[in-house]
């Protein structure tokens, strides 16, 4: 059973405005490298040139943040949850 993954409003474009895709992968990275086959562009948008999610990119597997588990390397069980979430920055 696919995963899947919830797709900020800013990156649609590249999904063909679906909010929500049906991906594969076993960790966090395999369903970055199967967005990138089905969806081409996202990852260079996920990742930096070192292949590492960018520090302005949070990545939740069913609620839990990635970063407080084993980063891109979290496993995502059959039919979990995944959203990307830009982080928003502000002030007065």
């Amino acid at each position: 059973m696919p995963a899947k993954v919830r797709i900020p409003a800013p990156l649609r474009r590249l999904t063909k405005d679906q909010a929500v895709v049906d991906v594969d992968g076993a960790t966090v990275f395999d369903i970055i490298l199967d967005l990138e086959k089905k969806y081409p562009g996202l990852k260079e948008r996920l990742c930096d040139e070192t292949g590492q999610i960018r520090r302005f990119i949070n990545v939740f597997v069913n609620g839990e943040d990635i970063r407080f588990k084993d980063g891109a390397k979290t496993a995502v069980p059959a039919g979990a949850e995944v959203s990307v979430v830009p982080a928003i920055a502000g002030g007065l």
